[in-house]
């Protein structure tokens, strides 16, 4: 057997992943699942709240204030909490990811609605169409770069937060993280558990901005503009 305190960091984390690939790919399969689980349920929830509170301003300020107060929670402590009702695991995790990524949600739904130009909703109206169809034929398709805007920050921070849910079983990449830190000489395999959680970030952040920019109806206009020229 290859004796491993003899090799550098780097030649720990390949053989480490020679050795744990379809471990490592299996624990990735299952953190990206889970964060987009919660995330999904989020959107399902935020999305209508944010048009609800764009039509009803007064509500905008308590639904809004409810979710800071959430986000201001600890994930662990949040996790902790939930525990109690839901035992440990996956189901927790995806709870806690839930309630965090409804502030982005609800708030990026609600401002991608209230900034929309109201002489343009106007012409809606005045075209003879109802509220429900403004909603869905106006204000959501050109707010919708913006609430695609809220999903993608809600995803990054899920990521986040699902390494913690290792703590309670979830399992994910964060299970790979907590091995390391209790492994005497254990920074080749917490580097096995961090760097793919932090590819996974990334490449949330870069797929949903891109078809952020493709959804944004200003730079869609450009586009058409450009090549009409």
């Amino acid at each position: 057997m290859q004796d491993l305190s003899q090799l550098s960091t780097t030649e720990q984390f390949f053989y480490y992943m020679q050795a744990n690939g379809w471990y490592v790919f299996g624990q990735f399969i299952d953190h990206f699942l889970i964060s987009i689980y919660g995330v999904l349920l989020a959107a399902i929830v935020g999305i209508p709240l944010g048009i609800l509170i764009s039509k009803f301003g007064k509500l905008s300020g308590i639904v809004i204030t409810l979710a800071n107060i959430i986000q201001t929670i600890p994930a662990l402590a949040l996790m902790a909490i939930l525990m109690l009702v839901l035992g440990l695991g996956k189901t927790t995790v995806v709870v806690t990811v839930f309630f965090y990524s409804l502030l982005p949600i609800i708030k990026n739904t609600y401002v991608g609605i209230k900034t929309i130009n109201k002489s343009i909703t106007d012409a809606g109206r005045g075209m003879g169409m109802t509220k429900w169809q403004v909603l869905y034929m106006v204000e959501l398709p050109l707010s919708l770069s913006v609430i695609i805007t809220g999903i993608r920050i809600a995803l990054v921070i899920a990521i986040g937060i699902t390494a913690i849910g290792a703590f309670i079983g979830a399992g994910g990449l964060g299970d790979i993280i907590i091995r390391g830190t209790n492994a005497t000489d254990g920074t080749a395999i917490i580097l096995a558990g961090a760097l793919p959680t932090a590819f996974m970030a990334i490449l949330a952040d870069i797929i949903l901005g891109f078809i952020e920019r493709r959804l944004d109806p200003v730079k869609r206009q450009q586009k058409k503009t450009i090549s009409a020229i």
